[in-house]
């Protein structure tokens, strides 16, 4: 079982940065793939970026490519979001995911879900 808590959401202006944190509860963090995923209303949640369990690997969705970066620190036990240069397309609640597993796109594929933090950018 892992309780995840995503912080770092807000409001911010086109063009700034805000980066997201999901804490992981439990002593095997380690062993999940770690991924993001955005909502926005009247939309689907979809991929944003995920990380293999080492940090070795990552995938980013190509709308967010060169501006968000995932990252983790297994011994904080804690996955990042970094994103700069924010569009106000980018504006959704974003949430971290966790899978036993290699990462993956597919939010389905996840087995344990944070509760979200609002991203907001305005033009």
């Amino acid at each position: 079982q892992v309780q995840l808590v995503e912080s770092g959401g807000g409001l911010v202006q086109a063009g700034g940065s805000l980066r997201l944190s999901c804490a992981a509860s439990g002593r095997t963090f380690s062993s999940y793939a770690m991924g993001w995923f955005r909502q926005a209303p009247g939309k689907e949640r979809g991929f944003v970026a995920a990380i293999h369990r080492s940090g070795g690997y990552t995938h980013h969705a190509d709308s967010v490519k060169g501006r968000f970066t995932i990252s983790r620190d297994n011994a904080k036990n804690t996955v990042y979001l970094q994103m700069n240069g924010l569009k106000p397309e980018d504006t959704a609640v974003y949430y971290c995911a966790a899978r036993s597993a290699w990462l993956s796109t597919y939010s389905d594929d996840y087995e344990y879900w944070g509760q979200g933090t609002q991203v907001t950018v305005s033009s």
